[in-house]
This record gives C-alpha cells, sequence and structure tokens, in this order.
C-alpha cells in the first residue's frame, strides 16, 4: 500500500477522491495545456451518427460535432472561446433558460465534475483564464467552487427546452478516445419523457 493509498483510507475518501488524491500526487505532464486537435477518423465517425454528439477537450472545449448536435446546442453559432460545456452551462442565458428547474442540478454536478480535471491543471494559464471567466459571469459557480466536491463523470439523463425543438428527453455517456485520452467522446440518445 502505497502513502497516498493508506492517506486515501485514513481520510475515508471515496473512489472518485482516492483516484483524485494519486492524481494530485503524481509528477504528470507539466507542459502549458495546448488545445487537443480532433484525429479524422474520430472527426468522421461523430458526424456519421444520427444522434446528438461531440468531443472535448481536457478543459471541456468543445472540439468537434455532428450536424444533430448542432441542431440541439448549436455550437457553431458560439465564437470558438465560447464552445466550452462547462462556460455554456454557467454563463450562456439561453442553456441556463433550455435546463429550467433542473439547471442547479446539471450545473452544480458539472462543476464538481470539473474540479476533478481542473486541479491537475491548477496554475496553467488556459485553466485561470477559463476559471475567471466562470468566477465572472456565474455566482453560483463561485459558490459551488467553493465548496471543493469532487465527482467522476457519469452517464445519466437530461431533460431540455428547445426554443423551436420543445421538450427534448435524453440519456448522456461519455467515453475516451484511445488516441488521445484528453479526447472525450459525448454522446446524446432521445428518450421517451416515461423511459
Amino acid at each position: 500500500m502505497t502513502t497516498v493509498d493508506a492517506l486515501a483510507r485514513a481520510l475515508r475518501l471515496s473512489k472518485t477522491e482516492h483516484a483524485h488524491l494519486k492524481a494530485l500526487a503524481r509528477d504528470g505532464d507539466k507542459r502549458p495545456f495546448t488545445r487537443e486537435i480532433v484525429p479524422p477518423p474520430i472527426r468522421r465517425m461523430i458526424e456519421s451518427l444520427k444522434q446528438p454528439a461531440y468531443i472535448t477537450g481536457r478543459r471541456w472545449d468543445v472540439l468537434a460535432w455532428n450536424d444533430a448536435a448542432e441542431d440541439v446546442f448549436g455550437f457553431g453559432r458560439l465564437p470558438e472561446q465560447d464552445r466550452n460545456t462547462l462556460l455554456l452551462m454557467m454563463t450562456n442565458k439561453q442553456t441556463r433558460k433550455s435546463y429550467g428547474a433542473g439547471w442547479a442540478d446539471v450545473a452544480k454536478a458539472m462543476v464538481a465534475m470539473f474540479r476533478a480535471t481542473h486541479d491537475v491543471w491548477a496554475g496553467d494559464p488556459a485553466f485561470t483564464a477559463l476559471l475567471t471567466r466562470l468566477r465572472e459571469g456565474s455566482p453560483e459557480f463561485v459558490k459551488w467552487w467553493e465548496a471543493h466536491d469532487i465527482r467522476s463523470t457519469i452517464s445519466g439523463r437530461k431533460t431540455m427546452n428547445h426554443p423551436t425543438k420543445g421538450v427534448l428527453h435524453f440519456e448522456h455517456t461519455s467515453f475516451q478516445a484511445n488516441d488521445d485520452p484528453a479526447l472525450k467522446l459525448v454522446i446524446y440518445t432521445p428518450v421517451g419523457a416515461g423511459d
């Protein structure tokens, strides 16, 4: 048993918290963050999917998406610097409106999931800039960020009220790419309200 494992046991950390502590204890890659590039085969694969799908990087920037995702999320209508799933959730009024009463639960969970990624890159200028935008654009983000909650990324359900398509129900899940583990494929599968 390593010192980190013993500490995690003594502190009674959850599996997610334990994994986070291990990631923080590693020397890791300390090169400055650079935006990831989606390999052409992965890009073609998501473009071929019928359900909304997109690829994010370490900072949760949306790097590629298909037509179905464009119809639901409108990533192509946003400036590149605004195509970030956490930034959209926390600071975009239309996104907030589309989640309605469920917005706070979804947003708070996303903040806790992002902390696990952020802490490994704490101090990197790209992550610092993102945090500054989030703090300036969302008082809820500030409150939830200060709580220091950590969650692992999980599949789940989301209900959105789209301005032209009406109420949409999805199951969502994500997968890491073997080409670059920083790339995450997110797929939204439409489901009925009672499914």
